[in-house]
């Protein structure tokens, strides 16, 4: 199994560890309920070196990325970041991923850990034939960079004081370079994946020891913890954030998934499956990812069905857990159509019981 910069530090610090994409990472460490309430009500650190960073560059890098991602790479200027996905060819989605804009010429892309080499095959496939060359204007990053998210209401107020950049006004989707905690040149970005605010901090594999040593010290005093990736899925579901390989994947497209906003169908953005998602658009999916809440007593799983009143199965769950803050279950899944409205009476199939839950808005959890 491949290893983080971090990974001997959860180690020693009694991380629970666990295999995921091909790295050995900390599943939870004070327990998931425990490292989600601290996400939600201060700040907690996590270890995301895991995700895949690949970089473009050339004159011909903007034209090449609009063709490969449905999103408009044109909106962004210098230091914006952009989420949008890589269409498949055939209707539905090799991975969701961000777009950072460094310049006119220069694009850093962050895709997910279990899509790596996927992604890559797929960037280099079509490479060549917009004038892209493998290995110079486009190159696998992945292994050189150890990223830490620090995700939470307090999160920026820790980061400030490891930095005299001003960092906590920085808008939502923006990015800069930054000396932080002694590091040089760090990029500092402000996504998050958690709906409580926060940033990423990107650094070079040998810099992630000092950074999280740094990060620790500066959150003494709020109550900082190390978060894993238990909470971070528990974190996501309750904003209704979808996870790749779950809720979205090849047999799935944006529209269907609810991601018909970083769909963009305008003149000059001619990307794969342009037509197809059009089309879809316009005459309406069959079938809608929503979220829910469980109104009886049960956890929905991936995979579950899920039933009318009548008994007939309209759709499948594909995230579900007991939501930490709200201490009740809720989920994500596809229906039909005809069953996605907000307030929809549908029923999970538990273990043989058929357990009634409503159809709600994202995110589920509202603070």
């Amino acid at each position: 199994m491949k290893q983080t910069a971090f990974t001997g530090i959860h180690i020693k610090m009694g991380a629970k560890m666990h295999p995921f994409a091909g790295f050995n990472m900390p599943l939870e460490y004070s327990g998931i309920n425990d490292e989600h309430r601290t996400v939600r009500q201060s700040a907690g650190v996590f270890d995301v070196s895991h995700m895949g960073e690949f970089r473009v560059k050339g004159p011909r890098a903007a034209e090449y990325l609009q063709y490969l991602t449905t999103n408009d790479i044109t909106r962004l200027s210098d230091g914006m970041i952009q989420y949008t996905c890589f269409p498949n060819g055939k209707g539905g989605i090799v991975d969701d991923l961000l777009v950072y804009r460094i310049g006119e010429e220069s694009y850093m892309l962050v895709v997910n850990a279990s899509n790596i080499d996927k992604d890559w095959s797929w960037c280099v496939q079509h490479a060549e034939k917009h004038g892209i060359a493998v290995g110079e204007e486009l190159y696998n990053a992945s292994d050189d960079i150890a990223l830490l998210a620090v995700q939470g209401p307090l999160a920026m107020k820790v980061m400030q004081k490891l930095t005299v950049e001003p960092v906590e006004q920085m808008k939502f989707y923006t990015f800069k370079k930054i000396d932080i905690a002694g590091i040089k040149n760090a990029v500092f970005s402000v996504t998050g994946y958690t709906g409580s605010g926060g940033c990423e901090i990107y650094v070079a594999n040998e810099d992630g020891p000092a950074l999280w040593e740094a990060v620790f010290a500066a959150g003494r005093d709020y109550g900082i913890k190390p978060a894993g990736l238990g909470a971070r899925d528990t974190l996501r579901l309750e904003m209704g954030y979808c996870l790749y390989g779950n809720d979205i994947d090849e047999t799935t497209s944006p529209i269907e998934a609810g991601l018909g906003w970083i769909t963009r169908f305008v003149d000059h953005n001619n990307f794969i499956d342009k037509e197809f998602l059009l089309h879809q658009k316009t005459e309406g999916p069959e079938r809608k990812l929503v979220g829910f809440v469980m109104k009886e007593k049960g956890i929905p799983r991936r995979d579950y069905e899920i039933a009318d009143n009548n008994g007939n199965v309209i759709g499948r769950v594909t995230s579900g857990t007991m939501s930490p803050m709200m201490n009740n279950g809720i989920g994500m899944g596809y229906v039909q159509t005809g069953f996605s409205g907000q307030g929809t009476e549908i029923n999970i199939l538990i273990r043989k019981k058929s357990l009634k839950a409503e159809v709600v808005s994202f995110p589920i959890y509202k603070p």
